[in-house]
């Protein structure tokens, strides 16, 4: 019988681990969130503590528990506003660039005829 580790190593879309956990969903979230659930479920997964002393049961158990919570943060919210990924958590900013950056920019840029 495959251990659940080897089970999950099959799945590879949110839908996957969603069906394959039980949890329920609307498929408009996941279109729009998948990649977004999947990071946070991870994130989730590597902060969960003692996952390493449960049994496969229980494990099951904590993982749909903590995929569970992933989706529903994308259900009451957005990947822009959660800001799993770093593009969004740059985005939260105004990205600055120096003045003096842009002088020597243009400065070479006329030295070198361009």
């Amino acid at each position: 019988m495959d251990t659940l580790s080897q089970r999950l190593q099959h799945l590879s879309s949110a839908e996957d681990f969603l069906r394959f956990f039980g949890v329920p969903y609307e498929e408009r979230v996941v279109q729009v969130n998948r990649l977004h659930i999947l990071k946070r479920f991870h994130q989730y997964l590597k902060a969960a503590p003692g996952l390493a002393e449960l049994d496969e049961v229980q494990t099951f158990r904590r993982y749909r528990d903590l995929l569970t919570q992933a989706y529903t943060d994308f259900t009451v919210s957005s990947g822009v506003r959660e800001k799993v990924f770093k593009v969004f958590q740059d985005a939260q900013g105004v990205q600055a660039v120096p003045l003096a950056s842009l002088r020597q920019s243009l400065a070479e840029r006329r030295s070198a005829g361009v």
